[in-house]
């Protein structure tokens, strides 16, 4: 089995789970516009995990996946601003973003860039790597 063929299945299992942690953050978003909101990303209250479980209106599991997209998402390290409020479930103030959690942001933005950088390069190589094959085998067949 060659690379690419082991690597469809990991591509769909991967869009799969993007598309239903989508529909989980359109869902959260849906029953508390004043907290999750993509348009103007506020950072949250700790522990409103708990709030979430206890007011019953979503899955464990969805509440799970919408959380873990939308804290891990770069507008949401963007919104972790040294002073910033943090919002509970009605958009109301629930604490501060400490120094420390805006360094952790900070770090965050700048892994997921170097990441992406990566990725880029990668797939920059791995396209002039293709390239070069199908000339090859365009000669091959030519020649043959």
């Amino acid at each position: 089995m060659t690379e690419t063929q082991t690597a469809k299945p990991a591509n769909a299992s991967r869009n799969k789970n993007r598309a239903a942690n989508q529909a989980a953050v359109t869902q959260i978003s849906e029953l508390y516009p004043e907290t999750f909101n993509r348009e103007a990303v506020k950072p949250l209250k700790i522990g409103i995990q708990e709030d979430l479980l206890a007011d019953a209106k979503l899955s464990k599991g969805k509440i799970k996946r919408a959380l873990a997209s939308y804290v891990r998402s770069p507008l949401y390290y963007k919104s972790l601003v040294e002073g910033a409020d943090r919002v509970d479930l009605t958009g109301q103030s629930a604490g501060k973003v400490t120094e420390q959690e805006a360094e952790h942001a900070k770090a965050m933005l700048k892994k997921a860039r170097e990441q992406r950088q990566q990725r880029a390069q990668e797939q920059k190589k791995q396209a002039k790597q293709t390239r070069i094959n199908d000339k090859l085998a365009q000669l091959v067949n030519k020649h043959s």
